[in-house]
């Protein structure tokens, strides 16, 4: 509020990402844009007529950080979807728990001796999502305007090795 009473508005920049990754090496970007995204089981799913494996999360804006804007910080609602997939399995993820927050700490991808890919999408506590792909073929795209976030996440070293 101002003198006069009158609110002021911080206005949020708009971030608006949109990524194709096609390479192991366009995951890693991924990962880092993706790190801390938060989601839950109900907004995962895969789609075998159409080979997609889908999943709504929402992100830290991380780009903002980097910029040393720590003023304030921002998430925002990001769509992520694989083609090409063959087959999903997961770990250490409740089916019971569809509305637990799951934090995902990094993207991975290996290339099988067949050609095709996996990709793991790893989660705190040990959750992985397991898709094994004919080849890379993702597509990351913000959704809405960002909004603002009270904490930067953090991780104790013991969690990131």
């Amino acid at each position: 509020m101002t003198d006069d009473g009158t609110a002021t508005v911080t206005p949020i920049p708009s971030t608006s990402l949109r990524l194709r990754a096609e390479t192991a090496e366009d995951l890693v970007v991924f990962s880092a844009v993706l790190q801390d995204a938060v989601t839950i089981t109900d907004d995962m799913a895969y789609r075998p007529v159409e080979r997609r494996f889908v999943l709504m999360l929402n992100r830290f804006v991380w780009e903002e950080d980097a910029e040393g804007n720590r003023e304030s910080l921002h998430r925002i609602r990001c769509g992520l979807h694989f083609d090409g997939v063959l087959s999903v399995r997961s770990r250490d993820l409740a089916p019971t728990a569809k509305d637990h927050p799951l934090d995902l700490l990094a993207v991975h991808s290996e290339t099988l001796t067949d050609g095709s890919d996996v990709i793991y999408l790893l989660f705190a506590g040990g959750g992985a999502v397991r898709l094994e792909v004919e080849c890379i073929d993702s597509y990351l795209s913000d959704i809405g305007e960002p909004w603002v976030c009270k904490l930067r996440p953090h991780h104790r070293d013991s969690e990131l090795a």
